[in-house]
């Protein structure tokens, strides 16, 4: 394995972050809480380096070696837009914490992580009016790392709509490319109003800390919703005319005219659709929200009915409707079509739902991580 970089993998489920870093990296340890989820990465990549279990549990004894890079790609569900709020205090959120006590371990023992790389949603730079961004920040820069945050959303890659926050992280014992990374906000298809926003509200000693890492647009996406759309899926089915219709009498006048434009297209058109509940004239009320604009809408897991997206397909006037198959999740987050998915359904889609889009990492891995790991390390770290 020698010539490799080396890595940590934490919330693991199906290892996406490592089909994205790709052949060119080691995984030296992997760990997901889900029973289920780490039966599909030892299915994909083996059990060698797996430990299923609960983080917190987790000890350094356990982490071989010293890293090249901590993979954190910890739950949203107390940071998202929808969830309940809790933030980084939540039951789920929360277990970022117990991730930070392996690396500060690590660091006692002469063996923190060379970079690291926390992915979560974007709802992440504003939780609690941006406390628990400032927290996050605080622990790197508590522990001698110089970081930055980019906004990548995962159409640039995929015809999926999957904005997420990545924050990068380096050793200030590293010296960075000066082709890598400025001490001023710059311009870039990854840095938004709102990253701005979250940096102008960081302390100082947390901004002092802070590097706007430069990473180049990627090539323009080749793979169109279209393409990805299986004509015959095994688990799922066309919906009858009268569930069709049913649906199709939830929509609103808004998107009741993106499907007849669909129509009058004049040629075969492929869209995606999700139920969601929306409040109308004070009560709640639920809606059928269609697109057709070549991109599915963000995946999401399937706690729920709502949940589930649809494939609308338009056709000589005609629209089918269909859940999207397990298969369409995975191609739409970036897998391979010989990656193992679960044969349920439902864990399919909680898998794939959960999961990093694996473009988006090699695009992280190859425009910042292996650069900077190819550098030098000053002489602060003697």
């Amino acid at each position: 394995m020698s010539g490799k970089f080396c890595f940590y993998e934490f919330f693991a489920g199906g290892g996406m972050a490592r089909a994205g870093l790709g052949p060119g990296w080691q995984c030296l340890f992997a760990n997901d809480f889900e029973a289920k989820k780490a039966e599909s990465y030892r299915l994909n990549w083996g059990g060698e380096a797996l430990h299923v279990g609960d983080v917190a549990a987790v000890t350094t004894a356990q982490l071989p070696g010293c890293a090249d890079l901590a993979w954190a790609s910890f739950p949203c569900q107390d940071l998202s837009l929808a969830g309940a709020g809790a933030g980084l205090e939540g039951a789920r959120s929360g277990s970022f914490w117990p991730f930070w006590r392996l690396m500060k371990a690590l660091g006692r023992e002469g063996r923190a992580p060379r970079t690291i790389v926390l992915e979560n949603v974007c709802g992440a730079l504003t939780s609690h009016g941006g406390k628990d961004f400032e927290a996050i920040c605080g622990a790197l820069a508590g522990e001698g790392y110089h970081f930055g945050a980019l906004v990548i959303d995962a159409a640039l890659f995929v015809p999926q709509s999957r904005p997420r926050l990545f924050i990068v992280a380096m050793r200030q014992d590293m010296a960075a490319p000066a082709s890598l990374t400025t001490g001023e906000a710059i311009e870039s298809p990854f840095v938004t109003r709102a990253l701005h926003a979250a940096h102008a509200r960081l302390p100082q000693d947390c901004q002092s800390h802070w590097r706007w890492w430069r990473a180049p647009a990627p090539p323009l996406r080749n793979m169109t919703l279209s393409e990805l759309v299986l004509h015959k899926p095994s688990d799922v089915r066309w919906r009858s005319p009268e569930e069709t219709e049913a649906l199709i009498a939830m929509m609103s006048p808004a998107n009741l005219a993106k499907l007849e434009a669909a129509k009058r297209a004049g040629r075969r058109m492929v869209g995606t659709l999700y139920r969601r509940t929306r409040w109308q004239d004070g009560v709640k009320v639920q809606r059928a929200e269609a697109r057709f604009d070549g991109i599915a809408g963000c995946l999401r897991t399937p706690t729920g009915g709502s949940s589930r997206q649809f494939v609308v397909l338009v056709e000589k006037g005609a629209v089918r409707v269909r859940l999207m198959s397990a298969r369409e999740t995975a191609r739409l987050m970036g897998l391979s079509d010989d990656y193992v998915l679960p044969e349920r359904y439902n864990d399919a889609y909680h898998l794939t739902g959960d999961g990093v889009v694996v473009p988006v990492v090699r695009h992280i891995a190859a425009a910042l991580l292996e650069p900077l790991l190819a550098g030098r390390i000053t002489r602060e770290a003697a």
